[in-house]
């Protein structure tokens, strides 16, 4: 049922919003078009801060008042807050402070929120929930993995005791049925990919050309059959990390399918891939200019005339021979072993571009994860055909209230806004930063740029700070694990391929002489917690081996730093060879500078990317042009004999 939430009611399954409340169409003008103004914030704010805390004894008299007489005012939301406020305190034994009770104000908005790391989003969304969830509407929280889902619902759930409301959560393996009982809670923590897939499936129960009284209908006589909706429709979201689902993962599709590949096609697989091997780059296929696709040259076309005839008619046809040959070059040529993908248990597993996490149950279509399989030499899995599918992009719209939290939005504000008519909000950090910005560095190739970071390692361990240092694929991290153990220095390494234990491995690198090597995963979710020593020595060193598209991106790796006002450094350290820096080579470059090694050249180039990455660097930070000398060697020598002597 199509009906919009924007103006503080509160949509639940029933005769109202229907049995399955939903947005009907994407609407493009603002979920808010009367936000409330700064003003009002802060008044509203002040009010919640000063109301005194209830014990454990006062809170299921005015708990029952204020669900009897469920609204959207000022006045009704202000005492749910209250009492959501204290409930907080008694359970996790803190108050929420003001900025914690703005963010969950905003949340109830139809808003976005930034927040900095460690200000407390997963307190301020769980106050959020809470008042809408005492007001009648069952609430969806998006979490950026299924730990912290779980985490999140297991740490929350006295708080929500406290005030009458059941919690749970839906992770990864869960039966229909439990998922049904998860989701029929007041509030539910989950990922972002299974609550689109449970409504994907939820989707393929129903009966297009039914009226909505005839849905209804048909539901309530499948109520409590397996085949019953998991669901209870689409009333309210509040998503974490909310950049990361509706702007970096947006336009990803879910895709629900089932398996339909034959051995015929196994076969036809095979003789694709081994005709590719056959082939040789700029005689038979050529690549993009991005470097992300493969195109068959006139001669390699031609080549395909030697391909046996195939019994199948489907697989005989030159098209389709050209695109599977395409398909298989391109898991040869462009897919890289643990950089897009890895190979763990006998199966390969994607890599999110975003989060640098394994995605487990994703897959390449079109045949070309079966080509990657066969490129790896293991069993290879049958192709599946679509049935259905949505991207979040499409399936978040849908929500009658929507809101998120992030530490990095104020770069997507406008694209937020435009696309899913959300306004945003930031909210200032209670203390002012205290991180130390050192000048990025820029080294000619790879080689020189590790030994760099390995230096600067065994010199900040040696004080007795803690370090982590973010790379940008999973083989430049076990790259540098290896240079760290060659100079015997001790370090953790979290990537996709050694993910168990990720929250524990994040919260123990504010420890003392801790070394924390790690991609992009280790951005989201968990607080990296200082000892006490660390914060004396100038706390947290992030060292940023990377430079993303989106400076987003790249804030919200080096915003490790300097939590809660805690002293920091962040250093942005970067190599000429790195991928998206090869994208400002001249057209020469691999004539000249790769073919005969030229210093001048490669001063040249060096100069010039230099340039470039001041103008994109934030404040036109300078950049400098260095490589790893003899002295750093000698530092890593005297760090490692210095920790020896130590134990």
């Amino acid at each position: 049922m199509s009906r919009p939430a924007g103006d503080g009611s509160w949509p639940f399954p029933g005769l109202v919003w229907g049995d399955y409340p939903e947005q009907a169409t994407r609407e493009s003008r603002l979920r808010n078009p009367h936000p409330l103004s700064r003003r009002t914030l802060r008044r509203f704010v002040e009010a919640a801060a000063v109301m005194p805390l209830l014990p454990v004894s006062g809170l299921p008299e005015r708990l029952q008042t204020l669900r009897r007489l469920a609204s959207g005012s000022d006045a009704w939301l202000l005492e749910a807050m209250g009492l959501a406020s204290s409930a907080l305190a008694i359970a996790l034994g803190y108050a929420p402070h003001r900025q914690q009770l703005l963010a969950a104000r905003v949340l109830l908005d139809n808003r976005l929120v930034e927040m900095a790391t460690g200000e407390g989003k997963t307190a301020a969304i769980a106050l959020a929930a809470a008042v809408a969830a005492l007001g009648g509407t069952p609430v969806h929280v998006v979490t950026a993995n299924d730990y912290l889902a779980q985490r999140d619902a297991d740490q929350l759930r006295p708080f929500f005791s406290l005030l009458g409301l059941g919690v749970d959560c839906v992770t990864q393996p869960m039966q229909a049925a439990a998922r049904r009982q998860a989701y029929a809670r007041d509030v539910t923590y989950c990922t972002a990919k299974e609550l689109a897939f449970d409504y994907l499936r939820d989707g393929m129960s129903r009966v297009a050309d039914l009226s909505s009284l005839e849905q209804r209908v048909r539901r309530l006589q499948h109520a409590g059959r397996r085949d019953a909706p998991v669901l209870r429709g689409l009333c309210m979201a509040i998503i974490d990390e909310a950049d990361t689902v509706l702007i970096d993962e947006a336009r990803l599709p879910l895709i629900l399918s089932q398996s339909d590949g034959s051995g015929a096609e196994q076969e036809f697989h095979l003789a694709a891939m081994a005709h590719a091997r056959q082939m040789k780059e700029g005689r038979d296929f050529r690549r993009s200019p991005d470097e992300r696709r493969i195109e068959l040259t006139g001669l390699g076309v031609q080549s395909l005339s030697q391909w046996p005839v195939a019994s199948h008619p489907l697989h005989g046809h030159r098209v389709h021979r050209r695109g599977a040959v395409e398909m298989a070059l391109t898991a040869l040529q462009v897919l890289r072993r643990d950089h897009d993908y890895v190979v763990r248990d006998g199966q390969v597993m994607l890599i999110d571009e975003t989060t640098g996490r394994a995605a487990p149950g994703r897959a390449w279509s079109q045949g070309l994860h079966q080509f990657v399989e066969l490129k790896e030499e293991i069993p290879t899995t049958r192709s599946n055909s679509t049935v259905t599918q949505i991207t979040f992009q499409r399936f978040f719209p849908r929500y009658l209230r929507l809101a998120g939290a992030s530490g990095t939005l104020v770069e997507a504000g406008s694209e937020l806004k435009s696309v899913y008519g959300l306004t945003l909000v930031l909210v200032r950090p209670r203390l002012p930063r205290q991180v130390a910005r050192w000048p990025a560095r820029l080294y000619p190739e790879s080689d020189s740029l590790w030994r760099a970071v390995a230096a600067s390692a065994a010199q900040l361990r040696l004080a007795g700070r803690s370090v982590l240092i973010g790379t940008d694929t999973v083989a430049q991290s076990e790259v540098l694990s290896r240079i760290l153990t060659g100079h015997q220095l001790e370090h953790q390494v979290l990537n996709a391929r050694q993910d168990s234990g990720e929250s524990q491995l994040i919260a123990a690198a504010g420890q003392a002489e801790r070394i924390t090597v790690a991609t992009s995963m280790a951005g989201r979710g968990s607080d990296i917690l200082l000892d006490g020593e660390v914060i004396k020595r100038g706390g947290l060193h992030v060292i940023l081996c990377q430079h993303n598209a989106s400076a987003r991106i790249d804030r919200q790796f080096l915003g490790r730093a300097g939590r809660q006002g805690q002293p920091g450094s962040t250093q942005t350290l970067l190599a000429l060879d790195f991928p998206l820096l090869r994208r400002w080579w001249p057209p020469w470059w691999h004539r000249v500078v790769a073919g005969s090694g030229s210093p001048r050249a490669l001063s040249w180039v060096t100069v010039r990317v230099a340039q470039v990455l001041e103008s994109f660097t934030q404040k036109k930070q300078r950049v400098t042009i260095c490589q790893a000398s003899e002295s750093e060697e000698r530092e890593l020598t005297f760090s490692r004999q210095v920790f020896h002597d130590k134990t």
